[in-house]
Formats: structure tokens, C-alpha cells, sequence
């Protein structure tokens, strides 16, 4: 039987007296090239769109739909980290600073926070617990989860049609098989990630040639 994310998280903050509780997650640590991107919700108790879910379980047209529902009823912010961001502190804070970034930029400061993955930003100030595997347990995380991978989708079309080759339009900028290629037939953008490996690879390979 499937399961799918509930309250039960935002049910147990909201029982210690927290009231306004915000998810948040990230999309995009994996990719070659493009910023990390986090979104931050406080969704409304009485207004929860409903087949909330792990925006990777979800089809396109089902995630747009729910984003759609999710801006209309909900306190939401979306922010990234630049790829420089990326390369100067290493994913997973650039990834925090996202995160940090979609929360401050809520229209009101929530009471808690409830991080998906297994650990807290260490610059965050607010209560907050991390939930590991939270956007498939908490619809709060779900919902961030969706704008998050939303937002970054379409920003990686939009590159696409700055630096075409690439397939990020189907790649979300990922290392598959076309992507990995193109980076070999075509070199490395502005917008790769000089710190992951294939893309250091390719500009160290260069930089030994021309050598």
C-alpha cells in the first residue's frame, strides 16, 4: 500500500504550542551545471491541496497542477544558490543557503521548520528539526519539494535555450549519457559546476593538453 506524506510532523509541533510551520527542501544537488534550488511553505491547515506528495513520484502535468494550488493557499518563497555559490562552498551548504534564503523570504517568519534530509543548517535560527526522507512523510516538505523542482525545471529550459546541446530541457542539467557527451563535444558553459568531478575532469583534461 502506498504511502503518502500526512501532518503528522506539523500535528506535533503545532500539540508544543508551535503554530506556523514551514517545510523546506531542496532540488538540484545532483546536477552538472545550474544553481541549487530550495522552496519553503507554510501550507494552510484548512487549505491543503490534497494528493501532496515527493515531487519525483509525481507526473509533470500533476506537479504543475499542485504548484498552481499550492501558490494560491499557501505562504511560499523559492531562492537558490548560484553555481559560483556552489563551487566556493561545496553543495550541501550551498544547498542550506537556499534553503535559508526561501525562508527568510516568507512573508512571515514561521515557528518551525521542518528540513528534508538529516540535518539542520547551521545558520539557521529557527526552530527546526530535519525529517529524513520528509517529503514523502510531511505534507509541508512535499509541497516545498514541488515548487522547488517546478522553479528549477523551468529555469534549466530556459538555459537550454541559451546553450543549446545539452539537453537540459530533459536533463534538468543531470549527468545523463547526452549530457555527459555534449560536455565532451561541445566543452564546459558558464553555468557548469567547475567543483564536479566530470567538469573539472574535462577542464583539467583540457588544461594537461594545451600543456
Amino acid at each position: 500500500m502506498a504511502q503518502f506524506p500526512d501532518q503528522s510532523f506539523e500535528q506535533a509541533a503545532r500539540d508544543r504550542g508551535l503554530a506556523r510551520i514551514a517545510g523546506v527542501d531542496e532540488v538540484g544537488r545532483g546536477p552538472l551545471c545550474g544553481p541549487v534550488t530550495a522552496a519553503a511553505v507554510v501550507l494552510d491547515p484548512q487549505h491543503i491541496p490534497e494528493g501532496l506528495n515527493d515531487s519525483k513520484k509525481l507526473s509533470p502535468a500533476r506537479r504543475a497542477d499542485l504548484a498552481s494550488r499550492i501558490m494560491a493557499s499557501a505562504d511560499w518563497c523559492v531562492a537558490h544558490a548560484s553555481v559560483e555559490e556552489i563551487d566556493r562552498l561545496n553543495i550541501l551548504q550551498a544547498s542550506h543557503l537556499a534553503m535559508c534564503r526561501a525562508l527568510a523570504g516568507l512573508r512571515l517568519p514561521p515557528d518551525h521548520v521542518l528540513v528534508d534530509g538529516n540535518r539542520v543548517p547551521r545558520d539557521l535560527t529557527l526552530s527546526a528539526e530535519a525529517v529524513v526522507k520528509g517529503d514523502a512523510r510531511s505534507v509541508s516538505i512535499a509541497a516545498a519539494s514541488i515548487l522547488a523542482k517546478q522553479a528549477r525545471d523551468a529555469l534549466m529550459v530556459d538555459l537550454a535555450q541559451q546553450y543549446p546541446g545539452y539537453g537540459w530541457e530533459r536533463n534538468a542539467g543531470y549527468p545523463t549519457k547526452d549530457h555527459l557527451q555534449a560536455l565532451l563535444d561541445l566543452g564546459v558553459t558558464p553555468v557548469h559546476r567547475r567543483s564536479f568531478r566530470p567538469v573539472h575532469n574535462i577542464l583539467y583534461q583540457d588544461k594537461s593538453v594545451s600543456a
